[in-house]
């Protein structure tokens, strides 16, 4: 049974589908939850603009005191569009451009996350040339499993992300030569979607043993960066809309051993707006095969590319003529791929065309990974009323 009101499905017929509804309401009670057991311990949060970028949504972030967590230069400039302080982003990404680092420099921003020694040497140069002194974070490889799905790990060895702990002697004494950047912090992410939060009590002990390491080299580090990658409960965004915040923040409470002064900070995305958004879509066409039932959406992977890319699941929902009687479909998209499907023999009331579907927890990696591919135009985004 859907959660969405009469009126609210009202509404959705009269729309053009299909688009990306955001439940704003949902989205305020989530950060104000979220912000309340960060500041228990006096922890700072970046909102991650890749899990979202809709400048609707980052007002809401950079109203409640967010910071921004950017991987593009683009992402700094909206950022900053959207009334984020320079002083509040931070800047990460294996691969920054020239211009992009350029961008980030002008602005003065909190601080660089970088991945290499070269990176470190680019930078250096690129302020030196514009007088600047950059404030940099070291992302280091943690070679801690997230225990999530392989692509979107990201603190193994074998992950393209970070500086692997075998080259801190060449990174410490690259830093002793370079004179236009500031070592600030340590950054640390390890993945996306992780529901075992064990995995950051053994990120936490390993940042332990970095702390230590660069404690007796006399490097003073005023910030931790400990990423986010909070995962969500995906078939039950009802029952479980706002993650256990509490609990997560209280792992690194417990098991961070910080020295004095040192801030911590997070990169929280897809926790905070995934369960506030979903796709909308009209079921164009049924089809009845030998094998199974195909019900075709006007909505494909190119408004929501994961159950393609890494198969993830999304709950679906009819929201239309509820009363019929309970008929397995592949949900797919029309697009000309194999891989445009939403879903294999879902559960759904008997289904025909015209009626409306939704997409839970789409509010993530949705609109902000939409494409043109077969030249379909970008889909537009409804507001709930506050």
């Amino acid at each position: 049974m859907t959660t969405f009101s009469k009126d609210i499905i009202q509404q959705f017929g009269q729309m053009p589908t299909p688009f990306y509804y955001y439940d704003m309401a949902l989205l305020d009670q989530t950060i104000q939850s979220m912000k309340k057991e960060a500041d228990r311990f006096g922890f700072v949060v970046h909102y991650a603009l890749k899990a979202n970028s809709n400048p609707e949504i980052l007002n809401r972030m950079q109203e409640f005191g967010l910071g921004a967590d950017c991987v593009s230069g683009n992402e700094v400039s909206r950022a900053l569009d959207c009334g984020f302080k320079s002083e509040q982003i931070v800047f990460a990404g294996v691969g920054k451009s020239d211009a992009e680092i350029k961008t980030a420099l002008s602005h003065d921003i909190l601080a660089f996350n970088c991945e290499s020694v070269q990176e470190l040497e680019v930078i250096d140069q690129i302020a030196g040339q514009m007088g600047k002194t950059a404030n940099i974070a070291l992302r280091l490889n943690p070679n801690v499993s997230a225990n999530t799905h392989k692509y979107i790990t990201t603190g193994l060895e074998e992950n393209k992300f970070g500086i692997n702990q075998w080259e801190l002697e060449t990174v410490v004494d690259k830093l002793k030569q370079l004179k236009n950047i500031k070592l600030t912090g340590l950054h640390f992410h390890i993945g996306s979607q992780i529901t075992d939060l064990n995995a950051y009590k053994s990120l936490c002990l390993k940042i332990n043993e970095f702390q230590t390491w660069f404690q007796h080299r006399h490097f003073k580090i005023p910030h931790l960066n400990v990423g986010g990658g909070l995962g969500i409960d995906y078939h039950h965004p009802d029952e479980n809309s706002i993650v256990d915040f509490g609990a997560y923040f209280k792992v690194f409470h417990d098991y961070l051993e910080l020295l004095p002064g040192q801030t911590v900070h997070f990169e929280l995305g897809r926790s905070v707006v995934a369960n506030c958004g979903s796709l909308i879509s009209k079921v164009l066409y049924i089809k009845n095969g030998i094998n199974t039932n195909f019900m075709i959406l006007d909505a494909g992977m190119t408004e929501l590319i994961r159950p393609a890319l890494y198969q993830a699941y999304h709950k679906i929902e009819k929201l239309t003529n509820t009363d019929g009687k309970l008929t397995r479909y592949d949900v797919v998209g029309p697009i000309c791929e194999s891989s445009d499907c939403f879903g294999k023999a879902m559960l759904l009331p008997e289904t025909k065309r015209g009626d409306l579907i939704a997409i839970r927890s789409a509010g993530a990696y949705g609109e902000v990974m939409s494409s043109n591919y077969n030249l379909r135009e970008k889909v537009k985004a409804f507001y709930s009323k506050l």
